[in-house]
């Protein structure tokens, strides 16, 4: 079984014409089904996997190759349509809904590039969970734990733990809230949130169509730049790799620090001297804008809350409702006491605060800080006690969100470890639209990051 191979890695293997796709994909497939946790994926798309596989070998031989990810490996988040599959959205409500008719749109776009997609990964249940615990098709095991289960962090789930556990080497997720970024930090991989807009949604279950976003999970930002070309059409990444020296980056001082567990701030402050030392210019300040958007919400509801109510309030007035967690039934129930006027305040508000905080930034200016307060706690007690599952949730999601709010994009990438061994993550984010630099500069500071430069 070929394990925790980057997609940079296995492509020159391909390419060269020492592994054939047909192999890969078939101990792909077979090392999803022997693995010891079988809730990561919700099911395999064999047939189309093995018939892509095939056709990215004939290429490959006949020296036709589509690029560098032809032919290798793919996962998809249960809320993308792949063709021939139901699209779950982790809900058993949908269980028996007909198959797809026809991919995602984004689906379709890396199958141009010669990807093999092998199934479909668990999930939060409709997304609407910053943990990844499903009581439905169970809750994947975090593969960065060694003491107790720990939760993977969701709402991309499966993503992560497939990817993490190696058994692709990646997955496509989306992001609403942190629902990439989230479970990349808490499993020890790379996550890239790109900004709202920058692929097709079309085919993609919804969540919140103001905030909903796409992205990768991945093992190095390399294979994020890769996948991202892939994502929108590009036959080949135009992104160009950066230098740490003479970047700015500025640490926030109000929000995502509160409450943080020290060993996750000192992981990221090594981080952080190291960046330094190697010639990036860090100041820190205040960002009002970040506690305005919490002022925000207590005032007139989250926005992500009214978005998802209007969705799901016929479900939720019916029968389908005894079938949902009813933690997800819970919170989308809030978007009820939302009212028109206050969904009006909310969105003219969030672009004046995205105006604001674009403002406050310097020319070139990245924001930097830990991607989430804590690392991945245990399992157990979130699924015994309601109070603490949704404390927990709100402040996993605490530090992403603002983000998905301010319409940045931001990645995660690994930056240490912090109590019980477990991996930390350290976010890098810019202004909506400006993913190309966001992932140019990552390029450059991701192994100084890690420690490893």
């Amino acid at each position: 079984m070929t394990r925790q191979k980057t997609l940079a890695g296995l492509s020159v293997l391909l390419q060269d014409g020492k592994l054939d796709p047909v192999t890969l994909a078939e101990e792909t497939l077979a090392g999803i089904e022997a693995h010891g946790d079988q809730t990561i994926f919700v099911g395999l798309t064999r047939e189309r996997a093995l018939k892509e596989a095939a056709a990215a070998s004939a290429r490959l031989r006949a020296g036709r190759s589509l690029g560098l990810l032809d032919g290798l490996p793919v996962a998809w988040k249960d809320l993308f349509d792949v063709k021939g599959s139901v699209t779950t959205a982790g809900s058993a409500v949908l269980r028996d809904a007909p198959p797809a008719g026809s991919d995602a749109a984004v689906v379709a776009a890396v199958a141009g590039a010669g990807m093999v997609s092998v199934g479909r990964t668990n999930m939060s249940e409709f997304a609407f969970s910053g943990l990844g615990i499903n009581p439905h098709y169970g809750t994947p095991h975090n593969p960065a734990s060694t003491d107790v289960e720990r939760i993977p962090g969701g709402s991309s789930s499966g993503s992560a733990a497939a990817v993490a556990a190696g058994l692709v080497p990646a997955a496509i997720g989306t992001d609403t809230g942190g629902s990439v970024r989230i479970p990349a930090a808490m499993t020890g991989i790379v996550g890239y949130k790109a900004t709202r807009g920058r692929y097709a949604m079309k085919g993609v279950f919804p969540l919140a169509e103001s905030l909903d976003s796409l992205g990768p999970l991945c093992h190095t930002v390399q294979d994020a730049v890769w996948l991202d070309a892939a994502m929108h059409g590009l036959t080949a990444p135009v992104v160009r790799r950066g230098e740490i020296a003479g970047i700015s980056l500025v640490i926030p001082e109000t929000i995502v620090f509160d409450e943080a567990e020290s060993e996750v701030v000192e992981a990221f402050e090594d981080a952080v001297k190291r960046l330094e030392k190697a010639g990036a210019t860090v100041t820190r300040r205040a960002f009002p804008t970040f506690k305005a958007v919490f002022d925000l919400m207590a005032r007139h509801g989250a926005l992500v809350t009214a978005e998802a109510y209007a969705l799901h309030r016929e479900r939720l007035s019916g029968p389908d409702a005894e079938r949902i967690d009813p933690r997800v039934v819970a919170r989308t129930r809030l978007g009820e006491k939302i009212t028109m006027p206050d969904y009006i305040a909310l969105l003219d508000a969030r672009d004046q605060l995205i105006h604001e905080t674009v403002e406050s930034l310097k020319p070139g200016e990245l924001i930097v800080h830990p991607t989430l307060p804590h690392v991945a706690p245990p399992l157990a007690p979130l699924l015994q006690d309601d109070e603490l599952f949704f404390k927990t949730n709100a402040r996993t999601l605490r530090n992403t969100l603002i983000g998905n709010f301010l319409d940045f994009c931001g990645i995660s990438i690994p930056c240490g470890t912090g109590a019980g061994e477990m991996p930390v993550g350290l976010q890098l984010a810019a202004p909506h639209h400006h993913d190309d630099r966001l992932l140019s500069i990552a390029l450059a500071a991701e192994t100084v990051i890690r420690g490893e430069a």
